[in-house]
């Protein structure tokens, strides 16, 4: 493995193009849907100007990602990083699909499909970037598959630990107009919110702080009841485990120290 400071050329632009397509899908994910827009909501005009700069800014910079892969010269990463490419877009397709929309919040969601969708919206660019920057440097097949192992663990490993975090950590200073769960939802219909909606801020005003922490103490130890939580930090922990296994794999390096300490810190809480 190379020196931690002297990282190729190639290497290091290859670095650049992920951030860069990461970024471009980030921008594109702003765009707002505003098929259900009203005239009370603001003007229209205005968020389809916003719509049309997300859209144009994100196209951008995959058009600048597109010129720096072609200009690495290597056929295997161009279709790695195409892949990549093709798995967010069906990532991101799979987060809007009807069938996910039109379910139930109260139905159980499969672990597997979890790890699937978190895979194609936040892995795969990352395993697949690990694996095309072993290619540059000319690494056997067995390397490259080691690198796409320690890129796909450490992502779901991060996002297991994000997920957790999110989830026991709430944060009221930021309000967010989402109305329609509470607004659109019939008597006893579950519909998904967050704690940082609007109505829930609003609620905790009224009802006052203490009934407020009692509240959210009584959801606090219905959820630490039951193996949710020790269950998504052993997911993590798993494939922060599997992260490392891969990349203890490679020679002692300060760079194989460095990645080591990343999927370290995933796992820690």
């Amino acid at each position: 493995m190379f020196s931690l400071f002297f990282a190729p050329y190639s290497q290091r632009n290859l670095a650049e193009i992920a951030e860069l397509i990461h970024t471009a899908f980030l921008v594109h994910r702003g765009v707002v849907n505003l098929k259900e827009w009203t005239t009370a909501d603001g003007q229209l005009k205005d968020m389809q100007f916003g719509n049309k700069m997300a859209i144009l800014s994100g196209d951008f910079l995959l058009a600048n990602a597109c010129t720096g892969l072609a200009q690495l010269n290597n056929t295997k990463v161009v279709e790695l990083i195409a892949s990549a490419i093709g798995d967010l877009v069906q990532g991101v397709y799979n987060e809007n699909s009807p069938n996910l929309e039109d379910s139930n919040p109260g139905d159980i969601l499969d672990m597997d499909v979890w790890e699937e969708q978190t895979f194609l919206s936040h892995g795969a660019l990352l395993a697949k970037s690990c694996q095309a920057a072993m290619e540059l440097a000319k690494h056997e097949p067995e390397s490259q598959r080691l690198a796409y192992k320690y890129g796909k663990h450490l992502s779901l490993g991060h996002q297991a630990s994000q997920t957790h975090l999110s989830t026991f950590h709430w944060d009221t200073r930021q309000l967010h107009a989402d109305l329609q769960p509470f607004v659109k939802s019939g008597a006893g219909e579950l519909a998904a919110f967050s704690l940082n909606s609007g109505p829930v801020v609003f609620h905790r005003q009224i009802v006052g702080q203490d009934k407020w922490r009692q509240q959210l103490e009584e959801l606090w130890a219905a959820i630490k009841s039951e193996r949710g939580v020790s269950s998504a930090v052993d997911l993590c922990r798993y494939h922060g485990n599997k992260a490392l296994a891969a990349i203890q794999a490679f020679p002692p390096s300060e760079s194989r120290s460095a990645l080591e300490n990343i999927a370290g810190a995933v796992t820690k809480f």
